[in-house]
């Protein structure tokens, strides 16, 4: 929170590393917490193609990310091949970027056919996680086909989303879990989201990064409003837990910057939150 904008704006420049040897592989772990993007939505689009997407997270020095289906299933053609599948996460693997979450639009009104299948291609990916939007009467439904698969889900929730509406869905399974939106929470509930991520670290399958103002304000630059962004990481460092800190791009580009700079902000100032 108290990390100085100018500074980063500076150390930003190297966040993206326009003269990186081609051989390296990006790095973005620090201190044992996983830096991630949500991709492709973090660059403006959904579609995105998804060599597009990785040729970005390698210039922003990103090693892993929460991946939206769309770019998988438009390279994988219909019905999906899980052989292409495959092929697609070999060559963001080979890259040196991780799929670690997946996230599916939606999943409520899916066939049992198509959500086998969104398990499947998860699994293909080597993601440890599905991710989707809250619904809370749709959990229980959900939470059958993780316990088939065996594989957590990640329930994002948005300003309107409470503890409770999480601990209803844990019920329901011992796969069903939270994305926690560190601005949505603090920004809809007006407390932090620490305690929550305390009590149930262990169905907390990783954590959408941004900042807002309290009282349901605003997104704004990292540093600029009243998320405690800063402590978050540094509690999921100092727990050792595994959840990636997944960098979610909301707030508007700043007159004569882009997506690409601001992000580099972004990481940085994750990147210094856990340094310090």
């Amino acid at each position: 929170m108290l990390i100085n904008r100018r500074d980063l704006a500076k150390l930003a420049l190297v966040a993206i590393p326009g003269a990186r040897l081609l051989a390296a592989k990006p790095d973005s772990k620090v201190a044992g917490v996983q830096i991630g993007l949500n991709v492709p939505y973090n660059f403006g689009s959904r579609t995105m193609d998804g060599d597009e997407v990785l040729r970005r997270c390698v210039e922003l020095n990103i090693s892993a990310v929460e991946l939206r289906s769309q770019p998988v299933e438009a390279f994988a053609g219909t019905p999906v091949s899980m052989e292409k599948v495959k092929a697609f996460r070999k060559k963001y693997e080979d890259a040196g970027v991780r799929i670690e979450i997946v996230k599916f639009d939606d999943v409520y009104k899916m066939t049992d056919e198509r959500l086998d299948q969104c398990f499947e291609l998860a699994h293909a990916l080597g993601a440890s996680a599905l991710s989707c939007e809250i619904d809370v009467d749709g959990t229980k439904r959900l939470g059958r086909f993780a316990d088939k698969h065996k594989m957590m889900i990640g329930f994002h929730g948005h300003g309107a989303t409470k503890p409770e509406h999480w601990e209803t869905a844990f019920g329901y399974s011992k796969y069903n879990g939270a994305n926690v939106d560190l601005g949505h929470f603090f920004a809809g509930n007006n407390i932090s989201p620490l305690p929550f991520i305390t009590k149930y670290h262990d169905r907390v399958t990783h954590v959408h990064v941004k900042d807002r103002k309290k009282n349901d304000g605003p997104n704004v630059p990292f540093g600029e409003g009243d998320t405690p962004i800063k402590e978050a990481l540094q509690l999921i460092r100092d727990k050792k837990w595994n959840m990636q800190a997944t960098i979610e791009f909301e707030y508007p580009v700043p007159p004569g910057s882009d997506r690409m700079a601001e992000m580099a902000k972004c990481i940085q100032y994750c990147r210094a939150a856990l340094a310090s």
